[in-house]
């Protein structure tokens, strides 16, 4: 499909310098951009590439001043990021998208299967699993008994979905990813550790998206809950009773243990660490690495272990950088001490 600059600034609400008939059918970054492509410039670092670049269209936010004229048609727009968000989108949602079950899948005769569904080969469909209209399920993907999948679902290769769990509408799941795993629950014994049993599911709402090989705990009882509107990327750990608020992303590699609650619109950077149990208020921001060991009131932007706010964090950071040269100044003055006493 080819769309036109002029129907693209119309359908972002966009106002175009250059040629309105200049066609695109594609995507491409600004540094790569190729005849027929559409790219985009929203970060600054690369403004140098938009004097050269190949692609026909180049999506621009309203505010960059350019220092010379430029051989592409741009479309001005308030947010380029923002809009070439849209554009894929859409592009996405063009594509056929498959339907029927593979003749090498199995789908349990209790299951019940909506329209306009896709299973691949090897997928497997477990006893009662409810499967929502237009839901698409790859190969190799387990969907256990009684699961219940709402529908515009998209689940990738090699995803297991234990029974029990509830999966609202607009859910995406990526490749390895485990939802509804037991909880961490051992009991410690005079002969080792008792296990115990986690009997609750994993509850994860409307237009969720999950990265690839992640965890989320099935509840020693009751509930994990994942609210609607979440992202969260590839490699995070969800432990058991975990409740995560609506809208709230997570960048790789994070961890959460048991039954700790995270507020709405948070954002954590990769790798934080919370500890059990705690409570995590809304639009808390977290920096990389930063490991939390307490409640957080919300409204926030931390840093660190014990988080910190970040001006706090880069003045600690310099000072533990001179702390060799201060240890050896310490002691040099201990010894001068030691020799007035002396006198």
């Amino acid at each position: 499909m080819e769309f036109t600059a002029k129907q693209i600034a119309e359908f972002i609400g966009g106002r175009v310098e250059g040629n309105p008939d200049a066609t695109v059918h594609t995507f491409a970054k600004i540094e790569e951009g190729t005849k027929g492509a559409i790219s985009f410039l929203s970060n600054q670092k690369y403004t140098q590439y938009i004097y050269n670049t190949e692609s026909s269209i180049v999506l621009i936010n309203d505010d960059v001043v350019l220092d010379k004229p430029v051989n592409t048609t741009l479309i001005r727009v308030k947010n380029a990021y923002e809009c070439v968000a849209r554009l894929l989108q859409m592009y996405e949602a063009a594509k056929p998208k498959k339907k029927g079950t593979d003749s090498l899948a199995f789908v349990s005769p209790t299951a019940t299967i909506g329209k306009d569904v896709y299973i691949g080969a090897f997928a497997y469909i477990g006893d009662g699993a409810v499967i929502g209209d237009g839901s698409q399920i790859y190969p190799n993907t387990v969907i256990g008994d009684g699961v219940k999948m709402g529908d515009g679902c998209l689940i990738y290769p090699n995803v297991t979905i234990y029974q029990g769990c509830k999966l609202g509408n607009n859910v995406t799941i990526h490749s390895g990813s485990v939802i509804g795993a037991d909880g961490f629950g051992f009991a410690p014994n005079t002969e080792g550790y008792d296990k115990i049993p986690q009997i609750g599911i994993v509850i994860i709402e409307d237009n969720v998206e999950i990265g690839a090989n992640t965890c989320i705990d099935r509840s020693t009882m009751g509930s994990t809950k994942i609210r609607k509107g979440v992202k969260l990327d590839n490699l995070i750990q969800v432990a058991h009773n975990v409740e995560i608020g609506e809208n709230t992303v997570m960048s790789a590699q994070v961890g959460i243990a048991g039954s700790t609650k995270v507020g709405s619109w948070c954002m954590f950077g990769g790798q934080v660490g919370l500890a059990g149990h705690i409570h995590i208020g809304d639009r808390t921001f977290l920096g990389a690495q930063s490991g939390v060991p307490g409640n957080i009131k919300g409204n926030e932007t931390l840093i660190g272990t014990p988080p910190m706010e970040p001006k706090a964090y880069f003045k600690s950071q310099a000072i533990f950088r001179k702390l060799p040269e201060l240890y050896k100044q310490i002691n040099e003055l201990q010894k001068q001490v030691e020799e007035l006493k002396k006198k």
